[in-house]
């Protein structure tokens, strides 16, 4: 019988229709599954527990973080880099290539989904605070030449880094999040 997987990932075990499939444990679900490792879950329902409960993993009292042996790591991209550094498809080991991936990983996380953040916060989410209203098409006009830019630099390929790699998984989940028609 083969031993049970060392890695736990804490995750949500209902989410609200809006934000449904694209609650930021799937990033780490996508690695995990594309690297076909073994995983058990740690679910919490956020109906019936609070922040507090998921402290002990995550300062923030988010979802998801992750035990893998004694390691503890919290935030999606941490996980995703950490499991990816295991799997020399979805982590290149030749340097040129590796430089890519890490460089569109932190390009998803921190140039491209912030954008979309504050999108929703003005749209969705505050759209009732003072300012949101005008400040809205500031937004969807950064988020729009983000995405101009990110189009030009990936032009015909179909990854970013030349091949499929953990930069595309955390990229994709952050476009996802699109999907809600916050821009035409």
């Amino acid at each position: 019988m083969a031993e049970p997987s060392q890695i736990e990932l804490t995750a949500f075990s209902w989410v609200p229709p809006m934000p449904r499939g694209l609650v930021r444990d799937l990033r780490a679900r996508w690695v995990l599954e594309e690297m076909g490792q073994p995983y058990r879950t740690r679910l919490f329902d956020r109906r019936t527990s609070g922040p507090e409960d998921r402290k002990p993993d995550q300062p923030f009292g988010q979802v998801p973080a992750m035990h893998d042996g004694d390691a503890v790591l919290f935030e999606s991209g941490a996980i995703c880099l950490w499991l990816a550094e295991r799997d020399p498809a979805l982590m290149p080991r030749d340097d040129v290539t590796r430089a890519k991936v890490l460089s569109w990983v932190f390009a998803a996380l921190n140039s491209v989904e912030p954008n979309i953040l504050m999108l929703q916060y003005v749209t969705l989410f505050n759209a009732e605070a003072p300012g949101a209203a005008e400040f809205a098409p500031t937004a969807k006009s950064r988020l729009a030449d983000r995405l101009a830019l990110l189009s030009e630099a990936l032009g015909e390929n179909d990854w970013l880094a030349g091949k499929f790699t953990v930069a595309d998984v955390l990229m994709v989940s952050v476009l996802r999040q699109l999907g809600s028609g916050l821009i035409d």
